[in-house]
């Protein structure tokens, strides 16, 4: 069931289109503004590369929470697999995890030392 990103040529406008099989795939129209002049975007890619998933009951067996290596490795495959360009700190943060340190909570969310937390 393929699904295809397009873009307006008209009012520039991109939307989605679902076609149930590539037999019925045509050329759409814009919900935007009812204009036929669309072109097709190169869309991204999600690759499933066939590791453990969080939802897997195995996982939660091999998994220790209470070591930060354990938790950054996960917290980079999660990363890598959003496909979405993450900030810095997320990265320094794995970096932290993956060498062994638990971030102070002093680190959490950029607060100074008193601040209270958001609720």
């Amino acid at each position: 069931m393929p699904t295809y990103e397009y873009q307006c040529r008209n009012c520039k406008k991109a939307s989605t289109h679902f076609f149930r099989s590539f037999s019925l795939v045509q050329d759409p129209v814009c919900p935007h503004c009812a204009s036929s002049e669309m072109e097709r975007l190169i869309s991204r890619v999600a690759v499933h590369r066939g590791s453990m998933s969080v939802d897997d009951p195995a996982f939660a067996d091999s998994f220790d929470e209470n070591d930060p290596r354990a938790l950054g490795r996960l917290a980079r495959t999660m990363g890598e697999e959003s496909g979405e360009e993450l900030p810095g700190e997320y990265e320094e943060m794995v970096r932290e995890l993956e060498s062994g340190k638990i971030p102070d909570d002093d680190d959490i969310g950029g607060m100074d030392p008193g601040d209270e937390p958001p609720l």
